[in-house]
C-alpha cells in the first residue's frame, strides 16, 4: 500500500464501497429489484442476487486500472499523466457507486428518483470530466481516442485530444442541459446524438490531420 498514491487509495475505497453498501442493505431488499429502465418508462425487475455482480464491477475495474499501465508498450508515458489517469478512474468508481446507489434506492423506495434525469445528468458530468482530462493524456494504447492515426503520430494524438477534450466537455454540458429542459424521450435522443457527434468528429479529424502530416501517403 505504501506505493499507492492517496488518489489510488481513495479509488479503492470507492471501488469497494458498492460491495459494502450492498452487504449492509441486502437483507432489506425485496426478492425482485429494479435493474433496467427503458425510455418508455418500463422497469425490468431481476432477482436481488444480481445486485452483487453490479457491485462487483468496480473492484474489477480498479484492478484493470492498476494493470493496464504496467502492460502498455508505452507505459513510460503514464508517468507524464499519472495524476489524471488516477483521477479518471476515481471518477469512474464514483460513477459506478452512484449506479449501485440508484438501484438500491429504487429497490427500497420505488419512485423516489426520476431515473432518466439522474442517469442523463450523471452521464453528462462524466463526459465533461473526461473532456477536461483528455488533453492531458499522452500517447498510449488504453486511454483516450485510440485511432490508427493518433497511435501512429504524437502530433496527431495531441491535436485530436485537444479537440476531443473541448468537444467532450461542451458535449457533456449539453447533455446536462438536456436533462433539465427536455422530456425523457427527447432527452434520450439528444444523448444519443451528442454522443455520436463527440465520438465521430475527433476520429475523423485524426485521419485528416494524419493525411496532412504524411502528405497523403499511407
Amino acid at each position: 500500500m505504501k506505493n499507492l498514491s492517496n488518489v489510488r487509495i481513495l479509488m479503492w475505497v470507492f471501488a469497494l464501497a458498492p460491495l459494502a453498501l450492498t452487504a449492509a442493505l441486502y437483507n432489506r431488499l425485496p426478492e425482485m429489484i429494479p435493474m433496467h429502465w427503458s425510455v418508455s418508462g418500463y422497469v425490468r425487475h431481476d432477482p436481488r442476487v444480481n445486485i452483487w455482480w453490479l457491485a462487483g464491477i468496480s473492484p474489477i475495474l480498479a484492478v484493470v486500472a492498476m494493470v493496464l499501465p504496467k502492460i502498455d508498450p508505452r507505459k513510460a508515458n503514464y508517468e507524464k499523466f499519472r495524476e489524471y489517469h488516477d483521477g479518471f478512474w476515481l471518477f469512474i468508481m464514483l460513477f459506478m457507486l452512484g449506479i449501485v446507489g440508484i438501484v438500491l434506492s429504487e429497490s427500497l423506495n420505488p419512485g423516489m428518483l426520476r431515473i432518466e434525469f439522474v442517469v442523463t445528468l450523471a452521464v453528462g458530468f462524466m463526459f465533461a470530466v473526461v473532456g477536461n482530462i483528455m488533453p492531458k493524456l499522452k500517447n498510449n494504447f488504453f486511454m483516450g481516442i485510440r485511432t490508427p492515426w493518433t497511435l501512429s503520430s504524437p502530433e496527431v494524438w495531441h491535436k485530436t485530444h485537444r479537440l476531443g477534450g473541448a468537444i467532450w466537455f461542451f458535449g457533456g454540458l449539453a447533455i446536462i442541459a438536456s436533462s433539465f429542459f427536455l422530456s425523457d424521450a427527447a432527452m434520450f435522443i439528444a444523448l444519443l446524438a451528442i454522443v455520436a457527434v463527440i465520438s465521430i468528429i475527433p476520429a475523423v479529424m485524426s485521419y485528416v490531420w494524419y493525411r496532412k502530416l504524411t502528405g497523403g501517403d499511407e
